[in-house]
């Protein structure tokens, strides 16, 4: 184990290691081989931190093999406001695109799970910090109008830092629009889950993400609307240990429970079963 041995010696004194076969983890702070880390979900196996996973990988990780058709993908942002701060919106959207792949923060796909069709959207990070600007809100309401439409169940997954600042009020209309929605689904009987990964903050947590029918968090998930050093900054006073962590908001009955990773799927599954009495379990 001596090669073990120095290569947590070089993370210790600040040197860089090979991150193509080693990763340190956020939580517990160990060297952990990426491998393994891949291997079990992108948890951590000593710790069980959370690592932040893409859009796609959480789609091929919570829905049927073979059963997924993307929706609206086509649909792409632009800069009514002619927006530019350090830098041009309509450049910051053109490298997220490039960097990700996708058009815009969210990926919307049809599916199953264990046999139930559901319509599934997921928020992806890497593209400007996940944020809700026009184009997420308006795919989370058509991916709502299909579910109200077809039956199915909504299912997000967030995981974004907030509005998109450089689209100002058409992104914080995406609030309203999202919850009105959201609103809809209810009326109509259609199960929403919402899954919060780490982090959902802003806007998205201050509007559809804490108004499903179910929420559930994954463990250590930071979920708030304004950030902890803010806050603190703001009232004067030192937070609570843990405070907008799932863990915190669990306790304090803001979300319905935590899942693991790896449980994540049949939770679901089990969740839908419980809310529509097994009417919607292995549609075709």
């Amino acid at each position: 184990m001596n090669w073990f041995k120095e290569t947590l010696s070089r993370v210790k004194r600040g040197k860089k290691v090979d991150q193509s076969l080693w990763v340190m983890c956020s939580g517990c702070k160990e060297i952990v081989y990426k491998k393994e880390v891949e291997r079990n979900l992108k948890v951590c196996p000593k710790c069980g931190y959370h690592f932040r996973i893409g859009a796609w990988e959480r789609i091929n990780m919570l829905l049927d093999e073979g059963s997924v058709v993307e929706r609206d993908g086509n649909l792409a942002p632009m800069d009514p406001l002619k927006f530019k701060d350090t830098k041009r919106y309509k450049d910051r959207i053109e490298d997220a695109q490039k960097k990700t792949g996708m058009k815009d923060a969210v990926v919307s796909v049809e599916g199953t799970i264990h046999g139930v069709s559901v319509q599934f959207v997921a928020f992806e990070f890497g593209f400007l910090g996940g944020s809700m600007g026009s184009v997420v809100g308006e795919k989370i309401a058509r991916a709502a109008e299909r579910s109200m439409e077809k039956r199915e169940p909504l299912i997000i997954v967030s995981c974004s830092g907030g509005a998109r600042m450089q689209e100002s009020m058409l992104s914080l209309m995406q609030m309203a629009k999202t919850c009105a929605v959201v609103r809809r689904l209810s009326e109509a009987k259609v199960p929403f889950i919402s899954i919060l990964s780490d982090p959902t903050t802003g806007g998205v947590s201050a509007s559809y993400a804490l108004i499903a029918d179910v929420v559930i968090a994954e463990p250590g998930a930071l979920i708030g609307f304004a950030g902890p050093r803010v806050i603190e900054q703001t009232i004067g006073q030192k937070l609570p240990e843990g405070f907008q962590r799932a863990e915190y908001l669990l306790e304090h009955g803001f979300v319905d429970m935590i899942v693991e990773r790896k449980h994540m799927k049949d939770i679901i599954y089990r969740i839908i079963k419980l809310l529509t009495g097994g009417s919607y379990v292995h549609s075709s």
